[in-house]
C-alpha cells in the first residue's frame, strides 16, 4: 500500500504541467522511513528515480548511501575510513556497481562479445582478492574485486566471466599515479557503465599480473580490465574448465 502510494505520488508529478518537481512531494522523512521498512529496495529506488527528478536527487544523496551501508557494512566503513564523506564518482554508482553485471555490446570494450548486462542476486566483494590484480608495486592501494560471474559460451570455448570492483580513494592511489606515468591513453569512446567516466586499459599500460587470471580461474591471456578515472573497475575473462574432482550438481531439498 505505502509503495502504491509514492508511486501514484510521483506519476502524478510527472504528468502535472505545473508541478517543478519541488513541491507536493511527501517529506524526506517520511520517504526514508518507509524506504528502511523495504530494506532500501534498490529496483524500486531505481524506479522511481527514473520518474521524478526530485526524488532522484533525494536517492542520490540518500537512499544510495543507505542502501550500500546496508548491503556492504565493512565495505563501506573501509572505503569511507581516510576521512572523505563520500566515496569517488558518486553513491547510485557505487550500488548499481554492488548488484549489477554490465555485460558487454558487441563493438564495445570487449570485441564482439553480445552479453546483455543484468542484476545479480549476491556478490562477494572481495579487498584480499583485490591484491591480485595490482601489480607487486602497487598494493598498497586497496582494491575491492568480486567474483566472477559466469555466462556459459556454446561450442569449445570457455565460459566467460564478468567481475568489477571499486579503488579506495582511487584519486591518490598508486595505480593511478602508475598509470599517469606510463602514458596510459583514455578509450576515445567508451565510458564507465556505472559512472560515465573516461576508462584506463589497464592490459593497454601492461599493468595486468599474472596473479589476477590465477585468482579468476582463467587463462593467463584472456583477462582484461578497465579503471574509470573514479576507480571503477570492471573486466572480462575465459574461465578454465572445471577438472572432474572440481564439479558440482544442485539438486533441491
Amino acid at each position: 500500500m505505502v509503495e502504491k502510494m509514492i508511486v501514484t505520488k510521483q506519476y502524478r508529478c510527472v504528468h502535472s504541467a505545473s508541478c517543478q518537481c519541488t513541491k507536493g512531494h511527501l517529506s524526506e522523512d517520511v520517504i526514508f522511513l518507509v524506504f528502511h521498512y523495504l530494506n532500501w529496495n534498490p529496483k524500486l529506488i531505481a524506479t522511481l528515480s527514473c520518474v521524478c527528478k526530485w526524488f532522484d536527487d533525494f536517492a542520490k544523496r540518500v537512499l544510495w548511501k543507505e542502501f550500500c551501508r546496508t548491503r556492504a557494512p565493512k565495505m563501506m566503513i573501509d572505503l569511507q575510513s581516510s576521512g572523505s564523506h563520500s566515496v569517488d564518482g558518486n553513491w547510485r554508482a557505487l550500488g548499481k556497481l554492488l548488484i549489477y553485471c554490465s555485460g558487454c555490446k558487441k563493438g564495445g570494450l570487449f570485441n564482439n562479445i553480445q552479453i546483455p548486462g543484468h542484476f545479480v542476486h549476491k556478490t562477494r566483494f572481495s579487498r584480499t582478492s583485490g591484491k591480485s590484480f595490482v601489480l607487486p608495486s602497487c598494493r598498497t592501494d586497496v582494491l575491492y574485486v568480486s567474483d566472477p560471474c559466469e555466462h556459459p559460451q556454446q561450442g569449445e570455448e570457455g565460459d566467460i566471466g564478468f567481475f568489477r570492483g571499486v579503488f579506495k580513494s582511487f584519486s591518490t592511489s598508486k595505480v593511478r599515479k602508475m598509470l599517469i606515468s606510463r602514458g596510459a591513453k583514455l578509450h576515445p569512446t567508451e565510458v564507465c557503465p556505472y559512472c560515465k567516466a573516461k576508462l584506463w586499459s589497464m592490459l593497454q599500460a601492461k599493468m595486468i599480473p599474472q596473479s589476477a587470471s590465477c585468482r579468476l580461474g582463467s587463462y593467463e591471456d584472456c583477462v582484461e580490465y578497465y579503471v574509470c578515472l573514479n576507480g571503477h573497475m570492471l573486466g572480462i575473462c575465459t574461465l578454465l574448465p572445471l577438472s572432474d574432482s572440481e564439479e558440482t550438481s544442485e539438486f533441491d531439498t
